[in-house]
């Protein structure tokens, strides 16, 4: 009865995320209809994505700690409902100032929301399912990114941009009474903000954020600009370029769940292996994407091990967290974003040097980079390669 209750945990904060993943990249497929609308230039409404990436890096660790003290269940529940009330914001909007408040208002809820999710992941699981559980809550992320975005684009273009942000607002309301129903009922945490704070300034768990965040921008750094390198550089149609994405979406997805399984295992050899096997990667992906048969291979490979990152770097984070994760485990949802907004400025500025095809090198050396830093962050010892909770 327990596994099941677990079981139905899992699947509704997984669900839960999935909505809330969708919203983050879904206005960038609706730009041109946005600016039309409201009377902007198509590089003004951009600032939309801005603003929801600046809520989540700026505003996710300060709602945490302005929640800390708050029951769990109750949080989940009020996080959702702002989430819903941004996205209905965002649907009624009637002017360009009011679309950006509606999409602050929802990222607000974002790394919040995602980080008290893996948090409750790990406390409906044994200690030794934590990588696993939390895999399942970023299968949720993940599967937004495959189906969720596309689609929500797909309804933007035929029903008009406010229609997918509609159906957001009215998810987010089932998502809240999924939660409801089946989110164990948890008592206020007892740490005290300074407890967080005091975590978050421990060596270790800085020097796993900062991982995060340059790992993954080791990957952002050539997937922002895949599209135009499959196509120019591999000559892939535009269409052909969608099935590979889509296939990248589909190995991500997959990799995610493996490296969850793997990090239940081993979290030092799991970090280790995959940013090894990012580095290696990245570092080949020039050289293979002038074959067609090759860029297909890399194109699949990079899926799988891009995702992969996020079971065993937020494992690392909740081994040295130890009984105060709120604050450290949101900083480090803040730092894949950060790493995502790194990496894009990092490929654009090679992109603009007219070296489009190398991209993949400094996308390399930034998740060598990352790999070393897991030397710092996960000394060699047995005694500690499981991941460790609380």
């Amino acid at each position: 009865m327990k596994v099941n209750k677990g079981f139905a945990t899992l699947g509704a904060l997984s669900a839960s995320v999935f909505v809330v993943g969708t919203s983050e990249y879904l206005i960038a497929g609706l730009l041109p209809q946005v600016g039309e609308d409201l009377d902007v230039s198509v590089g003004t409404a951009g600032q939309a994505v801005t603003a929801y990436a600046l809520g989540v890096v700026i505003g996710g660790p300060l709602m945490a700690m302005l929640t800390s003290r708050l029951p769990r269940k109750g949080l989940a529940i009020g996080l959702m409902l702002l989430f819903a009330a941004g996205s209905a914001i965002s649907a009624v909007a009637s002017s360009f100032g009011l679309l950006l408040v509606g999409r602050v208002v929802s990222s607000l809820s974002h790394a919040a929301f995602l980080s008290l999710a893996l948090i409750a992941a790990t406390r409906v699981v044994p200690a030794e399912k934590t990588g696993t559980a939390i895999a399942t809550v970023v299968s949720g992320f993940t599967a937004a990114t495959l189906l969720g975005v596309p689609l929500g684009a797909l309804l933007g273009q035929s029903a008009g941009w406010r229609a997918p942000f509609a159906v957001l607002a009215v998810l987010s309301l089932a998502g809240t009474m999924l939660l409801a129903a089946v989110l164990p009922r948890q008592e206020a945490p007892s740490t005290r903000l300074r407890d967080e704070i005091r975590v978050v300034a421990r060596r270790p768990v800085v020097l796993a954020i900062v991982t995060t965040a340059v790992g993954f921008s080791g990957v952002a750094t050539v997937f922002t600009y895949i599209a135009p390198l499959l196509t120019r550089v591999s000559g892939f149609s535009p269409a052909a370029v969608s099935g590979l994405l889509l296939a990248y979406g589909a190995g991500s997805f997959l990799g995610n769940l493996t490296a969850g399984r793997l990090t239940d295992k081993s979290l030092n050899a799991t970090v280790r292996g995959v940013f090894g096997g990012l580095t290696g990667t990245l570092l080949l992906i020039p050289f293979a994407v002038v074959w067609q048969p090759t860029a297909v291979a890399a194109v699949l490979v990079l899926g799988l091990l891009a995702t992969a990152t996020i079971a065993p770097l937020q494992g690392m984070i909740l081994r040295h967290a130890g009984a105060a994760p709120n604050l450290a485990v949101s900083l480090n949802v803040g730092a894949f974003n950060l790493g995502a907004a790194a990496g894009s400025i990092i490929g654009g500025a090679i992109v603009a040097a007219d070296a489009l095809r190398w991209t993949g090198l400094a996308g390399a050396a930034l998740s060598l980079i990352g790999l070393a830093l897991t030397y710092l962050v996960l000394p060699r010892t047995r005694s500690q390669d499981r991941v460790s909770l609380l």
